[in-house]
């Protein structure tokens, strides 16, 4: 029995060592790990938008027209984080639904242009209307109307359409996504950045049949690009112990970062929470997620019309954000306008860090790593960075920049945008804020959502300025 056991044995490990060939796709994932490990890109999932920009030349009067200037500029959360990210060095691949129409080619050709792509994960369709807002401006550059028309970014950016590019998301080292999604939509995105890893030993001691459906299930499964990715991907044959032995581990290790997008919105948190390593939120944003979170409406908007000191301020917003972090969101970045940011955490920031052998690092991303890690060392903030306990609240004050301000529109996705770069450049949290900071800056003195181009000069700069201005508000248990 035992001989016969062992003959069976032999002819299935000659079966599973032998090269299949009409296999090509899955031996050249096994074969080439490290190859693809090479291609990966940051994903961004949600909205663009074409927003429509009104300045009135002459006071407002109502129920008539006002001369003025009108303009056309390419928008949505996502798709503003996204260009920022790619003129500082990062190449993200972009997931979202545009149309076959006037506002879909307005968007999609400075795109083409920019060198990002559009075959793949941009949803383009005849049955899409291209969403777009509307704004009108004051002359201090601040919104005093809009309407949105954005409805068809939940409508089409689907599950089932997101799912398609799960092997994108896994491999990804961030994804980035926006409250512009639908709640199933955005749990299909956030599930969707499992890795599995598997690993065989083989052994005569269980059923030869049990043998074989275990092999099944494995070929099933590495067979579907949209159950499984195969980064990384570990197969371990060990046929001279003969011990059989199946284990299929999933984890989830891409960090996950939440753009708020509204008020309204950003209550969408509530259901991928657990998902998520870092958001975004300004003051208003903060109480409704925290309410959210909580179940319950216990967090009211702060009076801004008191003049709170920034340590005040902190105290105040304090309760909120420890709702956050307590629902096992890793670092919450509250933005102040021109106060600069909060940067909170929950047992360091340290487990955050991509580093440099994550990256593709090369042209202006590894300039950008290279001169803000030296002006900015991360030595500074080494307590924030290696919190030991789960408990420590540890909480700092990013100041921003004064700026000579043309529109505020922008500044806020290219707060993340250039924190996300620098992220993906592989610099610490702390250093990547105080580059985004410095890219938010840059935005607000610009006419469009996004700078035209970024000066490697000026944005380390303004980073090493903002990183040395920082201060440690809060560090100590909560227990």
């Amino acid at each position: 029995m035992e001989s016969s056991v062992r003959r069976r044995m032999e002819a299935l490990s000659r079966h599973l060592l032998q090269p299949r060939e009409e296999n090509t796709g899955l031996h050249q994932v096994l074969l080439k790990g490290v190859e693809l490990e090479k291609q990966v890109e940051p994903v961004i999932i949600g909205g663009m938008v074409l927003d429509i920009h009104a300045t009135p030349s002459v006071p407002a009067n109502p129920r008539t027209t006002t001369p003025g200037k009108v303009h056309y500029r390419e928008g949505g959360v996502a798709r503003n984080v996204a260009e920022c990210m790619s003129k500082l060095g990062a190449k993200p691949y972009m997931i979202s639904a545009v149309g076959l129409d006037m506002a879909g080619n307005l968007l999609l050709e400075p795109w083409k242009s920019a060198g990002l792509s559009t075959e793949v994960g941009i949803r383009r369709q005849q049955d899409i209307s291209t969403a777009v807002v509307a704004n009108i401006f004051d002359a201090k550059g601040e919104v005093v109307a809009g309407v949105a028309s954005v409805e068809a970014i939940e409508k089409f950016l689907t599950p089932e359409w997101i799912r398609l590019f799960k092997r994108n998301i896994s491999s990804a080292p961030v994804l980035m996504v926006d409250a512009n999604l639908s709640p199933p939509a955005l749990e299909a995105s956030c599930r969707s950045n499992l890795r599995y890893h598997f690993r065989f030993l083989i052994s005569p001691s269980l059923p030869f049949l049990f043998t074989i459906a275990h092999w099944l299930i494995f070929y099933a499964i590495s067979n579907s690009f949209l159950l499984c990715s195969f980064a990384p991907c570990s197969i371990y044959y060990l046929l001279p112990s003969f011990a059989f032995f199946i284990s299929v581990a999933a984890e989830s290790n891409v960090p996950v970062w939440f753009e708020t997008v509204s008020v309204t919105k950003s209550r969408r948190i509530a259901s991928v929470a657990k998902y998520i390593s870092a958001t975004f939120p300004n003051e208003d944003e903060l109480v409704s997620m925290a309410n959210a979170l909580s179940g319950q409406d216990i967090f009211h908007p702060i009076n801004r019309d008191y003049k709170y000191s920034i340590e005040s301020l902190f105290q105040t917003l304090k309760p909120a954000i420890w709702v956050l972090l307590e629902k096992g969101i890793r670092a919450v970045v509250v933005t102040l306008g021109p106060d600069g940011v909060f940067l909170c955490s929950k047992g360091g920031l340290n487990s955050m860090k991509i580093g440099v052998e994550g990256t593709n690092q090369y042209g202006f991303s590894r300039k950008l790593y290279d001169i803000v890690n030296s002006g900015c060392p991360s030595s500074w903030y080494s307590d924030a960075m290696h919190l030991k306990g789960g408990s420590q609240f540890f909480a700092m004050h990013i100041p921003a920049l004064p700026a000579s301000v043309v529109r505020l529109t922008g500044a806020g996705d290219c707060l993340v945008g250039g924190t996300l770069a620098s992220f993906c450049a592989g610099l610490d949290v702390i250093q990547s804020v105080a580059v985004g900071i410095a890219a938010a800056k840059a935005a607000v003195e610009a006419e469009t959502n996004v700078p035209s181009e970024f000066s490697l000069t000026a944005i380390a700069d303004d980073a090493r300025t903002v990183y040395a201005g920082a201060k440690v508000l809060y560090h100590q248990s909560m227990l």
